[in-house]
């Protein structure tokens, strides 16, 4: 939540106007903070500031060599702020959208999930990271799984607005059934399925994916992992056991196809299996 006791007016009318529109609240403390940045960058209250201003700002990230993600979400933010919070229409078309570069998922052989997952420092973060891979759900996904979403007679996962702010259903492997419900006897969670260190709360996307640092430390894997390469993992290994990719578009909770298929190129395996053409050419006619 937004501490209420920083909100100005300005502040509040923009979340309102994200709240009408049905912004996750992660993508509302996003855009405030973006808005934020480049208010105490430009010295001034955001609305008095300029076209050129935010020409500018853009450059001084670059300058202190933002990424292709956190200028996009700068411009984004900031776009949204000036057109629909203050009505200008028009004002930060001169922030430019930075293409980024088109890299493949990090993605973890079955040999290595199996090592992270034996190295995870608790009960805890061996359960919530093999929900990452068995079931392939987003970080904050899990961080908002509650104990009722876990729906054993059906053998299947709630997730309640997920991206998108879309229900979807996953299924429930019985070996992590199992690993659930030794967690629940140890630590008989009510409400969340992972509580957090504030009463009441759920546990923070960041101590999740801490816990999924630490357990890829201590398993010596030489690949940059995070929860999200869980979820790129039980793509690609579905894929490779030729699950259709319709199926594995509706686990994953995509709305479009083509951003599953980005997994049909790490899908080494499917890849290996592929015949080339020039195997199948028929020898040449003796002369």
């Amino acid at each position: 939540m937004i501490d209420p006791v920083t909100v100005t007016p300005l502040r509040q009318r923009m979340i309102e106007d994200m709240t009408i529109r049905r912004f996750g609240e992660h993508t509302q403390r996003d855009y405030v903070r973006q808005v934020r940045e480049f208010t105490a960058f430009l010295g001034l209250p955001p609305d008095r500031a300029e076209p050129e201003d935010l020409r500018r700002y853009q450059l001084h990230m670059a300058s202190l060599g933002a990424s292709y993600a956190r200028m996009n979400t700068a411009c984004t933010a900031l776009r949204f702020f000036f057109h629909v919070t203050l009505g200008r229409t028009g004002f930060g078309d001169r922030m430019a959208r930075i293409p980024t570069p088109d890299r493949l998922p990090v993605v973890l052989d079955t040999q290595e999930v199996a090592l992270l997952l034996a190295h995870a420092r608790s009960l805890k973060d061996r359960a919530a990271l093999s929900i990452a891979y068995g079931c392939g759900l987003r970080v904050s996904e899990i961080a908002n799984l509650k104990v009722a979403d876990i729906d054993s007679a059906r053998m299947l996962i709630r997730v309640e607005q997920g991206k998108g702010r879309k229900d979807r259903y996953v299924m429930l492997a019985p070996d992590l059934l199992d690993l659930l419900r030794q967690w629940w006897q140890v630590k008989r969670p009510r409400g969340w399925l992972f509580p957090g260190q504030q009463p009441g709360q759920p546990i923070t996307t960041r101590q999740l994916n801490r816990a999924c640092h630490a357990a890829a430390v201590a398993a010596k894997l030489d690949k940059r992992v995070s929860m999200h390469t869980l979820r790129h993992s039980f793509a690609t290994h579905l894929l490779e056991r030729k699950t259709d990719i319709r199926v594995i578009q509706v686990l994953l909770g995509h709305r479009k196809l083509d951003t599953t298929a980005v997994y049909t190129r790490v899908a080494l395996k499917t890849l290996r299996e592929v015949t080339s053409p020039l195997a199948l050419l028929a020898p040449p006619p003796p002369p």
